[in-house]
């Protein structure tokens, strides 16, 4: 019987890595949800209700941030510390982490291994099968991407933790608080997710540019992706040897960050709730300090549910495109925005293929970049509609906390943490879906391909 299971699994893990991945992210959260209902994990010493607890547990390995409870008055030193491990789990990559373990132990990969591990770097190889050798991290690359990933991780997290530490305890933290708080911010920075351990969260830090800019730092790191952090790690003075998707995710993510940052400064700055109330050079700060949360880092200083409609809309915006692929961010990704970018501009200048920097996009790719933006509408909008009916509530604070689930970013209108139990749980299925969905179905849309040895007539539908 034993036998038969592992055979199972074992081919579930080399025919649908993808499939894979699905059952080891439920599994996670099933344990990490038993872990939290426990006793001790809670600062009363009693059980976390049911609902709460599943979706700390979904926000925790799916590196979202929301949350339905206080972590810092709820959550015991243990149920703080579950939650830390939780998020580096998450932030890895659970085939990544996986495949690391296994490096470890066996000191190689077989081939079935560097499938898996290669699943996490691009939705497109999440399948066995042919594997196109001009991807961004070749599949020789895998075991050299894996350790560039568990390096990057303990050293930038360190990293942040050290240049943390300081502006701590000037913020009146006492030593031995601080000695495990700068860990957890700097883990919550580079896994995009934007817990915080203390009452209040960023608000006594709210005049600490220093510490502001390290987790800025932190979560810019953590959202531009692991293949990126590799070809940087290689190439990080010569641009030309860049692979194209390190130049288009290092060009979007910066557009990205200034634009949204020049919206918010226009729209905010006579908001005396938000940045109104605030100096020139504070509102410049904290118009860039916004924009890079929204992009995925989940962090917040100003009140969000003050902010005006147009803002919300521009922090969604922001919060579904998310950061780059195979990162601990969310979203749709900055490379899928990219590249139907590319296919317009393209399209409107009459060219046959789709080109940027002396490459040929595929028209695969562009499928499924147009296939994971649609899925993503279509599963915002569904949930939407869903959590509008059930809470009655705004559609414009019900649609940003929705992305916000989607995107996995964590901010919030103050709605999540009042929505009733079925709300709850769909805003969970929706982070759920944000973090593995459009991959998953990315790959199947890869995957769905079959050899055709002939071609059907041509017939042009009217469209626009």
């Amino acid at each position: 019987m034993l036998r038969q299971v592992w055979d199972q699994l074992r081919n579930l893990t080399t025919t649908s890595p993808a499939r894979f991945a699905v059952l080891v992210f439920v599994s996670l959260i099933l344990v990490f949800t038993a872990l939290l209902s426990l006793p001790a994990a809670s600062t009363d010493g009693r059980r976390l209700p049911l609902a709460d607890a599943v979706f700390t547990a979904v926000s925790t390995i799916c590196v979202t941030g929301l949350s339905t409870v206080d972590v810092a008055s709820t959550f015991s030193p243990l149920g703080k510390v579950i939650i830390f491990i939780g998020v580096n789990i998450g932030g890895m990559g659970v085939l990544t982490l996986a495949s690391i373990l296994g490096l470890v132990i066996s000191k190689r990969l077989g081939l079935r291994a560097k499938l898996i591990a290669a699943s996490d770097t691009n939705p497109m190889r999440a399948h066995a099968g042919p594997v196109n050798e001009s991807q961004t991290v070749r599949l020789g690359e895998v075991g050299q991407l894996l350790r560039t990933v568990a390096l990057s991780t303990l050293l930038i997290e360190a990293l942040v933790a050290l240049a943390l530490y300081p502006s701590l305890l000037l913020a009146g933290i006492r030593p031995l608080d601080a000695l495990w708080e700068a860990p957890f911010y700097a883990a919550m920075s580079f896994t995009n997710t934007g817990f915080t351990p203390n009452p209040g969260g960023l608000e006594p830090f709210a005049d600490d540019y220093f510490l502001l800019t390290v987790l800025m730092v932190g979560v810019f790191l953590g959202s531009i992706g692991f293949p990126v952090i590799y070809a940087l790690w290689k190439h990080v003075w010569d641009v030309r040897r860049w692979p194209l998707h390190t130049k288009l995710t290092m060009i979007t993510t910066v557009l990205l960050f200034f634009a949204g940052a020049a919206a918010f400064l226009a729209l905010e700055y006579n908001n005396p709730k938000t940045l109104g109330s605030m100096d020139a050079w504070d509102t410049t700060f904290q118009a860039f300090f916004l924009s890079a949360m929204t992009r995925s880092g989940g962090f917040a200083v100003v009140d969000i549910g003050e902010l005006h409609g147009s803002s919300l809309i521009v922090g969604c915006m922001l919060m579904f495109v998310g950061g780059g692929s195979a990162s601990t961010a969310g979203g749709i990704k900055v490379t899928t925005l990219a590249v139907l970018a590319l296919a317009v501009f393209s399209e409107a200048k009459g060219r046959p293929s789709v080109q940027a920097f002396g490459r040929r996009i595929p028209s695969d790719v562009q499928r499924v970049a147009l296939s994971v933006v649609a899925w993503g509408a279509t599963i915002v909008a569904l949930s939407t509609i869903v959590i509008s009916q059930i809470s009655q509530e705004q559609v414009s604070d019900v649609l940003f906390d929705v992305i916000s689930a989607f995107g996995t970013v964590g901010l919030s209108t103050g709605l999540t943490a009042e929505l009733s139990d079925p709300a709850v749980y769909v805003m969970a299925l929706t982070i759920f879906m944000g973090r593995i969905g459009t991959v998953t179905l990315a790959a199947a849309v890869a995957a769905s391909s079959r050899s055709q040895l002939y071609s059907l007539p041509v017939e042009r539908p009217i469209v626009g």
